[in-house]
Order: C-alpha cells, then structure tokens, then sequence
C-alpha cells in the first residue's frame, strides 16, 4: 500500500500546476493533503477526484482559504472522522481520520506557533490532544499519522540549526513535543530507516531557498512501533514541485 502526503500551500492554485501529472506518476492508494485552502462556501465538491477515487475533506470554519486537509483515496475506509476527540480543532480543519482494516490513518496539518511565536501555547496544547488522541487509537489498531507537522525534530533535518533555534518549528517545545510522541509508542518512519539522511521536505519562498536547498524536514510519516515492521520504506520526493513543500511517500507491506 502507498500512502503519500503533500502539504500543496493552496489546492486550486496547484491543480493549474503539475498536480494531475504528479499524482498519476506516483500513484497513490490514498493522497492526503495539507493547506488545501477552500471554503465551505466555494467548494461544497472537491475540485480534484481522479478516476477511482474518493474524497473527503475539512476546512477552516473561522478563516476563509485557511489551512484544511483533503483525502483523497481508492482504497474504501470503515469510518472517517474530522478534528480530533470529540471534533476539537476541527474548526480550523485540522485533521482527518481514516480507519481501515488494520489500522487508523491520520491526516494532519499541525498549527504553526507563528511569528515570536504567539501560538506557541496553542500548539502545546494540540500537541498533547494528538498524543492523547493517538494512543487512545493505538490500544484499538496502530496508527499512521502523517502530514506537515511544523517541527524538525533534529539537527539533522534543517540546514541551519543555530539560526533558527528560536524560531517556529525549531523551538525546544516543539521538539520536545514529538520526542514525547515518539516516546509514547510511535517511529519516525524515515528517520528510522534512514537514520543519517540529509533531505528536506519543505523550503522558503524567500532567499533562493529551494535552489540552494536550505530547507526543512518537518513532513513526516509516523506509525505504531509494531506497524514499523510492516514499513517497506519511507520516501521524501523533493523532485516534486509545485508547493513550497514537497510530497512524502510511506511503502506498507499489503
């Protein structure tokens, strides 16, 4: 199984992009997409269902082209939820839940903590529900989560460590936030695998960053430590554009 993620910075700008080309080349079981950016009002249809597929999606219910996650997949699931326990977060379309057979699939869009960081309590907050959340799933089936989580965990996955250790998705909470996921039964999928891979999923607009490859890895795929054995490979394909991010790619055993 195949399951790709793609933080797309703004779904109807990049379908006018390489998006219908990208995704036939790789050729997901189910494609999950972060900062789609619709409205409730604009799109009561999702604006981009191949052939063979099924769509489900939220956005922000508070701010108009802001945030939202879409699924698009092929393979049928059992359920499908939005926002975490009891829907919290789901105002600012923040997740969607999967579950199929074997396992529970999350997609995420964490919150960014923002310019001198003014959503940093808030992002504290979101990140011990999503533990809380996911370990409630865990004792029922592992778990997947996946999607552009705002935080390099490690040294290793920024280009410029020292400059940014104050900075959103490089603070010391937030990566003491998913070292203590990690801690409470979970692998990061590429890092496990890849342990001393230098490769970024997402760069800025701004100074050139893509050219030069000053970026960030801060897209992940995140399971249950017993689904890892069933991890074939965890892929970054930073030969994607389109977005300021590129996809991530996570090979399940069927």
């Amino acid at each position: 199984m195949k399951i790709i993620s793609f933080n797309v910075n703004g779904l109807r700008a990049i379908i006018k992009k390489d998006l219908p080309k990208d995704f036939a080349s790789l050729a997901p079981d189910v494609f999950i997409m972060e900062e789609i950016k619709l409205t409730e009002e604009e799109h009561k249809d999702f604006p981009f269902v191949p052939e063979g597929y099924e769509a489900y999606w939220t956005v922000s219910k508070e701010k108009k082209g802001y945030s939202g996650v879409g699924v698009l997949t092929r393979v049928k699931p059992i359920n499908v939820t939005y926002g975490l326990l009891d829907g919290k977060y789901d105002n600012e379309g923040r997740i969607v839940t999967l579950e199929f057979k074997d396992f529970f699939l999350i997609g995420c869009y964490t919150p960014n903590s923002g310019e001198e960081l003014k959503r940093l309590d808030f992002r504290m907050g979101f990140e011990e529900d999503l533990k809380a959340y996911m370990t409630k799933l865990d004792q029922k089936k592992p778990v997947i989560l996946t999607g552009d989580l705002n935080v390099a965990h490690e040294e290793i996955d920024i280009k410029n460590p020292q400059a940014n250790i104050h900075n959103a998705g490089f603070t010391k909470e937030e990566r003491d936030k998913f070292s203590s996921l990690l801690g409470a039964g979970f692998k990061d999928t590429f890092r496990e695998i890849y342990p001393d891979t230098v490769k970024y999923s997402w760069w800025s607009y701004r100074f050139n960053a893509r050219a030069t490859n000053a970026g960030w890895r801060i897209d992940y795929f995140v399971v249950s430590n017993r689904l890892m054995e069933k991890v074939t490979d965890s892929k970054i394909h930073n030969e994607v554009f389109g977005s300021d991010h590129c996809p991530v790619e996570l090979d399940l055993q069927d």
